[in-house]
């Protein structure tokens, strides 16, 4: 990445602060851009999902490693927990999603609950493992709560044959004007549910896939107690990558967490932090790391900035840490600050090998957590910070209560907040499809066909805040 007319900035800068200048390009389609990673995680889009409980689930996980992205699954997760999601996300199908799966005898008010698990908002109603009907929201609306759902499905299903070509099985749900089918074996057993969107994004992204073929994902631990033997369990239920994680990356404790699980001998890559310096940088991999996390306060659910005045503007951060990290073969992270596509952009353009990503994924349907309606009949989830009080709660709860109490006075992050889901992309694959239009327009932009190419050939320059806001869409007029 150059600055525009090599002009060097003299103070440190965000995403807003920065804009990208177009190239010469040959490249002509943005289907033509290879945007997978080249740090070891096996991402084939440069995406990761933070490890915050809100947001990381095992939904998630086989969600977006089905596009091709990569889920860090939370270190307050109980350990045979964080197992079985391991196990769940490993025996999922890359083109099908997992239906709701409903006997003929479930209420409606039962079923109307986990319809919003999915963001088809479709269930499967099975007699034995066999589908009899599907049922929707629409079906379900007016009817008592306590109607069985065989009496209220719709019983005139289309269905499409387990191993069918995506493009054929496209074409068969325009033809009937069906928007999802079951997917079913030559023996009749419900396998899947694919849908109309479904069938066309496995076009156009490509699964994070481990050596055996299974879909990736990721797992994180602390760096208080026994880390190596932490570490190890999670190498052991199957995680792709190991995340050690703490606020305050650059201290000796995660040093020798680092050294410890590094003893282990994983053979899957390590990421650590968080850190925004290049010192910060050269210390963790020279600990151990294969990957560093970068940055302190950008998050929307974090207050550290304003209770402490510690963290450091992402752009100028995720610059100097991956340069520092490429002089050592190594690579970063950039956590945080994301809230347009284009910052997803210029995160990649200054260095970043992935881009991690919290509350913009919290106010989608596959986050854990209840779907809630306010006043204005909008849906939201809740979010809350990792550093919050209602996140030291819980991961305290084994502790005193003395020792809760103690904990309790230093946190810092939100921990409550409305994260809305937007009726015209409620799901996280919406909201991947608008993050990965924007960046291989950028990529074509720069004249790159990858995303080392991509960093390379990127023109960066300074703006003022006027700038930035010119650049904004009017959705009325002036």
């Amino acid at each position: 990445m150059q600055f525009l007319n090599g002009v060097t900035p003299q103070f440190d800068l965000t995403y807003d602060d920065v804009f990208m200048v177009p190239n010469a390009s040959d490249v002509t389609s943005r289907l033509d851009v290879d945007l997978s990673s080249t740090d070891g995680t096996g991402t084939t889009i440069p995406l990761v999902v933070a490890n915050m409980t809100a947001i990381a689930g095992r939904r998630m996980a086989e969600t977006t490693a089905r596009r091709g992205a990569i889920t860090v699954i939370p270190q307050d997760i109980p350990g045979d927990v964080v197992s079985d999601v391991i196990s769940f996300v490993k025996s999922r199908h890359h083109v099908y999603d997992t239906p709701v799966s409903l006997a003929p005898s479930t209420t409606a008010g039962e079923a109307i609950v986990l319809l919003h698990k999915r963001a088809h908002g479709a269930a499967v109603v099975v007699e034995g493992d066999r589908p009899v009907g599907i049922v929707t929201e629409s079906d379900l609306t007016g009817v008592d709560r306590f109607t069985q759902v065989r009496d209220v499905m719709v019983k005139e299903m289309v269905t499409v044959p387990d191993g069918i070509d995506v493009e054929e099985a496209f074409d068969a749900l325009s033809h009937a004007r069906r928007r999802l089918a079951p997917v079913v074996a030559p023996d009749g057993r419900l396998v899947g549910i694919l849908t109309r969107a479904g069938a066309l994004r496995a076009h156009l992204y490509s699964p994070a896939v481990d050596a055996d073929n299974r879909l990736r994902v990721a797992a994180a631990v602390g760096i208080n107690g026994d880390v190596a033997a932490k570490a190890q369990s999670l190498i052991e239920a199957g995680a792709d990558v190991l995340v050690i994680d703490t606020a305050h990356g650059h201290q000796r404790k995660m040093v020798d967490a680092l050294r410890a699980v590094r003893t282990l001998d994983p053979q899957v890559p390590i990421v650590a932090g968080n850190i925004v310096s290049a010192a910060g940088t050269r210390d963790l991999i020279e600990a151990g790391a294969d990957i560093v996390k970068v940055g302190v306060g950008p998050g929307a659910m974090c207050t550290t900035r304003m209770m402490t005045a510690v963290g450091r503007p992402q752009f100028s951060a995720v610059l100097e840490c991956a340069t520092a990290a490429r002089e050592l073969g190594k690579h970063v992270w950039a956590d945080g600050g994301v809230r347009h596509p284009r910052d997803v952009a210029l995160a990649l353009a200054a260095g970043a090998s992935n881009v991690m990503i919290g509350s913009w994924f919290a106010g989608t349907l596959e986050s854990p957590g209840d779907l809630y309606t306010d006043e204005q009949d909008r849906q939201y989830k809740e979010s809350f910070g990792m550093a919050s009080s209602r996140a030291v709660r819980n991961r305290t709860a084994t502790d005193t209560a003395y020792e809760r109490a103690r904990k309790a006075m230093f946190e810092e992050g939100i921990s409550s907040a409305r994260m809305f889901v937007d009726p015209a992309r409620p799901s996280v694959e919406d909201v991947i499809d608008q993050i990965i239009s924007g960046l291989r327009s950028s990529c074509t932009y720069a004249g790159a066909r990858t995303l080392a190419e991509f960093e390379e050939r990127a023109t960066v320059g300074i703006q003022s805040t006027a700038g930035f806001a010119e650049g904004r869409p009017l959705h009325t007029s002036w």
